[in-house]
C-alpha cells in the first residue's frame, strides 16, 4: 500500500497542564488507533508531551489566505462600539494612553 492512499493525520501536543495544544507534524495511518500510536512513538519519545490530539487533515476546515479580510476582519465599530473606546474622556492626569 501506498502513503498517498492511506488517510493523513495531523498531530497536537500539549506539553504540560495549562498550556495549549501545538501543532507538532503529520503522518499516514490507516486508522485511528495506528495513527495514536504512530504519534506516540515519533512525537513523544522524550516524554515531552501531556496529552496528544489527533486529528484527520481531511476533518480539519480552515479559511482561505485569500479570505482574510471577510473572515479575519474586526466588527464593524457601529454595531458594537464597546470594542473600540474611542468615546471615552480621558483625565488630564492621564498623559500617555
Amino acid at each position: 500500500m501506498r502513503e498517498n492512499d492511506t488517510p493523513l493525520y495531523e498531530v497536537f501536543l500539549r506539553p504540560r497542564n495549562g498550556l495549549s495544544h501545538r501543532h507538532v507534524g503529520s503522518l499516514h495511518a490507516l486508522d485511528d488507533q495506528m495513527a495514536m500510536q504512530n504519534a506516540r512513538d515519533l512525537y513523544t519519545r522524550r516524554g515531552e508531551a501531556d496529552s496528544i490530539w489527533i486529528v484527520r487533515s481531511a476533518d480539519l476546515i480552515a479559511s482561505a489566505p485569500e479570505d482574510k479580510e471577510t473572515n479575519l476582519s474586526p466588527s464593524d465599530p457601529e454595531r458594537k462600539p464597546y470594542r473600540h473606546p474611542t468615546f471615552y474622556v480621558l483625565p488630564k492626569e492621564v498623559e500617555n494612553m
